[in-house]
This record gives structure tokens, sequence and C-alpha cells, in this order.
């Protein structure tokens, strides 16, 4: 009885700690072992299948921290978008992803230098507005300067990867969502009037022609 007990409450422990585990029953004709902690689940109204291990969710993915800007160029957004799949699993890794959405982001607008600070230096050169260089520099220097894009930060926390995405977003929306918007409006406007302000601008004091 004792005995049966403490396998009992051995068997309990495994289940509350979360953790799958077989039962290794006795030989019969079907069952020898049994998996514990493992579930799947269908969902009522798309009918797929989901795996959970205790109470988590392993497949599909579940992804968290803000939905990316719609403007951010393609690679960048496969960078972003893993870094969202694997923010609660490891935080150190989609922070080394969004740096590394970083580096690219400033390729992708033109910047100059081997490095990240160059490049803003670069950008800052070109009338970068001041908000977006101290957005810059803020994903540079957090976490750990000496860290390049795409390395792992040990100190990198949730916390920090989660601000990491939203400054991502604050670039994108300064620096391609707004200049998109406006140039997008001004197309609309009417050929003459086009016309007009390209021959104002041409004929400005101080322009060299």
């Amino acid at each position: 009885m004792q005995e049966a007990l403490r396998d009992l409450v051995a068997w309990g422990t495994k289940l509350l700690e979360g953790y799958p585990f077989i039962d290794r029953l006795k030989p019969s004709k079907s069952v020898y072992l049994q998996l514990h902690n493992v579930f799947v689940s269908e969902c009522f109204n798309c009918h797929k299948l989901a795996l959970w291990v205790h109470d988590r969710l392993l497949f599909p993915p579940t992804k968290t921290g803000p939905a990316p800007n719609v403007d951010l160029p393609p690679d960048l957004l496969l960078d972003y978008e893993e870094a969202r799949t694997i923010l609660d699993l490891s935080p150190r890794g989609a922070a080394a992803l969004l740096r590394l959405a970083i580096e690219k982001l400033c390729d992708h607008l033109g910047a100059k230098g081997n490095d990240t600070n160059e490049k803003i230096g670069w950008l800052v050169q070109q009338g970068l507005e001041e908000v977006v260089q101290q957005a810059l520099d803020t994903v540079r220097v957090i976490g750990n300067e000496a860290v390049h894009p795409g390395q792992i930060d040990l100190r990198d926390n949730r916390d920090t990867a989660s601000e990491l995405f939203e400054l991502v977003n604050v670039i994108a929306d300064q620096m391609i969502t707004r200049p998109k918007r406006v140039k997008a409006l001004y197309d609309k406007l009417p050929s003459e009037k086009k016309a007009a302000i390209e021959r104002r601008d041409k004929n400005a004091p101080g322009k060299k022609a």
C-alpha cells in the first residue's frame, strides 16, 4: 500500500512539473508505453491541430511583441517576425535578430560605413531627424555596445527585446512610411501644379544650375 502511494505521489509530481514523461506499462497486446503531459487539440473553427506540453503551446508557434511596420523591406520583415516567434523562448535571440534588422535597415537606406555607429553618423549627415538618430543610437547601445548586430548579448532580456521591437517600428515609420505617404499625396497633384513647383525650385535664389 505504501509503495503504491509513493508511486502515485511521484506520478502526480511529474504531472505538476509540466515536463513530458512516459509510463512503462505492463506488457499487453496493444499498449506498452503511455505519454503524459503532451496534448493535441483541434480548433473548432479551422479544425487545425495544436500541440501542447502541459499548458504551453508549442505548435503552431505563437508570436508576441508588437506587429511590424507594414513598410519594412521583405528581408527585414522576416527577421522581425522570427524575433516575434522566439521572444518568449529566447529573448536574447530575439534581440540579436532585431539588431541585425537595424543593420539591414541602415543598409536599405543607403547608409555608408563599416559598422552601425558609422552608418548612423552618415545618416545624420544626410539630415536624419534627431528622434530617429536617438532611436538608432539606443538600438546600438542598449544591452552592450561591444556586441555587433546578430551576436547575442548575455545581458539581454525580454524587456530589452520588447523595446527593440518598438524602436524598429519608430525608425521604419520615420524613414519609410512617412516619406511614402507624402510622396503618394504629392503624386496626386495635377501635373501643371507639379511643373510650377519644379520651376519655382529650379529658379530659387542660390540654386545651382
